[in-house]
């Protein structure tokens, strides 16, 4: 019988399983660039915005500061020569007070590179009382862009970067009467705080909170997925050498997945009934292609004792009814050896699996064949390998059988001098078991089928020894054939090491 197909291979299992992580690959790094280049585009559209509002302050300074110097200019109008005095310097207090009064955040006043400054203004200020006093932190900043605008004859401004704001100092020269005079102003614009920067928090937060978090749940699901269907492809994989069973799968715990576990757990029912369903119909078939052989085996002997007995009772000569007698009993035990090997093919049940140490197994099997084998000068050996583990699970009494078929066609095969070899190996899930011999091999004419019944190059054989061995293979859901054949053959029987 032919191995059931496996409906889910587990080489398409896994091409669609890595088709499934690289697209959920594919979908986590759209979310990681995607939420790495809008949390840079907030940045950047807030960096922007901080310096529009920079160049925005840079402006009114300036234009803070051309009104101080027009209104000085109105103030000082016929003045004359006039001296620096307390009252003066109220005076300019009063000039700088109206040209701030509407300039929002920005304090300025009059300043004289001898004297320093003769008048200070802030009307904006939200503090506790009007402000009077030139910044003392600033005062320097002050002084040297004042004196840059008073050596240069034309407007100057100083900037400087905090770590949440940046400050402005503008200074443009006063023409008048009095000497070394220059006008003053100064604003803060603040940069890490405020709405804008409150705004710009809230959104990374929010995009934190939802695209690398969804992002971080993706990938938890991807590599969660990527396990359990790693979990499947290993269990489908030991189950695609052969076995015509699918394996059983484990749960994964994941409900979609658990479905499908569920589906092919199912499949897998269905596929073993029908086995069952197709090795009974076939071993049906194989009973009317023997009945068929049969007729024609038995139809010769049949003959050929009749030929025999009707020459026995035609003659008087006693040698030659002797003769014609043990022609007659040659005959029968052949027919009686043809019978019962056609039963042993055809009542091959289910196996009656048990543990079996392998070294023992063989070395009882060989023992029944040693007399055999030095009677035509032959050696026989065994072979097992040495891996550590629970035995091979499988029925002594048929592959015994199975074994001393394959031995005993070796043997017979073998010229003198030669050697017959039994192996029993583990490889994988599955027991190798290996008769091999150094005779001159198997013929082109009955190597393609080579298993059938009624198939044999010896004379006085029967041809269902192989065909026996067959069915006792597939009986263990495993199979048997030819592997080698130069020099000399090896028949290989595969089944699983412990079958479920």
């Amino acid at each position: 019988m032919t191995a059931a197909p496996n409906p889910m291979s587990a080489k398409n299992m896994q091409r669609r399983g890595r088709s499934l992580r690289s697209r959920l690959l594919a979908l986590w790094l759209m979310l990681v660039v995607s939420g790495a280049t809008t949390g840079y585009l907030l940045f950047e559209s807030f960096r922007q915005t901080s310096n529009a509002r920079v160049a925005r302050s840079e402006e009114l300074v300036a234009r803070a500061c051309r009104d101080i110097a027009d209104r000085y200019q109105f103030f000082t109008t016929g003045l004359g020569g006039a001296s620096i005095d307390e009252r003066l310097k109220r005076d300019l207090a009063t000039v700088v007070q109206s040209a701030l009064s509407s300039a929002a955040g920005v304090e300025g006043g009059i300043w004289q590179a001898d004297s320093g400054s003769l008048a200070y203004a802030f009307p904006s200020y939200e503090g506790t009382g009007p402000k009077t006093d030139v910044p003392a932190a600033e005062e320097n900043t002050i002084r040297e862009v004042n004196a840059e605008a008073l050596r240069s004859g034309r407007p100057a401004v100083i900037r400087q970067a905090g770590r949440s704001q940046v400050l402005t100092v503008q200074a443009c020269p006063l023409r008048g009467p009095l000497p070394g005079l220059t006008a003053w102003t100064m604003t803060r614009t603040f940069t890490a705080e405020g709405p804008a920067y409150n705004q710009l928090l809230a959104g990374l937060a929010v995009l934190a909170l939802t695209i690398f978090g969804s992002a971080a749940w993706l990938a938890h699901v991807l590599v969660s997925w990527s396990r359990r269907i790693a979990m499947i492809e290993g269990a489908l994989g030991k189950g695609t050498s052969g076995a015509a069973d699918l394996p059983t799968l484990p749960r994964t715990g994941e409900e979609e997945l658990d479905r499908l576990v569920d589906a092919l757990k199912v499949t897998g029912e269905r596929l073993a009934r029908e086995r069952q369903r197709a090795t009974a119909a076939e071993r049906l078939a194989a009973v009317g292609r023997l009945s068929a052989g049969l007729a024609h085996e038995i139809r010769n002997p049949i003959a050929a004792m009749r030929l025999k007995a009707e020459n026995a009772l035609a003659t008087p000569d006693e040698t030659r009814r002797s003769k014609a007698l043990e022609a007659i009993l040659q005959q029968v035990g052949r027919l009686d050896a043809l019978l019962r090997d056609l039963l042993a093919m055809t009542q091959t049940g289910e196996p009656k699996l048990a543990d079996v140490e392998l070294a023992p197994f063989l070395e009882n099997i060989i023992e029944d064949h040693r007399e055999l084998a030095v009677a035509k000068g032959l050696s026989l050996n065994t072979g097992t390998d040495d891996k550590s583990g629970p035995p091979p699970r499988f029925d002594r009494d048929q592959m015994q059988r199975a074994l001393d078929n394959l031995i005993l066609n070796a043997i017979q095969a073998t010229p003198g001098g030669g050697c017959v070899t039994v192996e029993a190996l583990h490889e994988g899930d599955y027991l190798l078991l290996r008769v091999s011999d150094t005779g001159p091999g198997v013929t082109e004419e009955v190597r393609s089928h080579l298993f059938e019944p009624f198939v044999t190059a010896r004379p006085d054989g029967t041809g269902l020894g192989l065909a026996i061995v067959r069915e006792i293979a597939r009986a263990h859901r495993g199979e048997a054939r030819l592997a080698a054949d130069n020099p000399g053959a090896s028949f290989e029987i595969e089944v699983p090491w412990r079958p479920s």
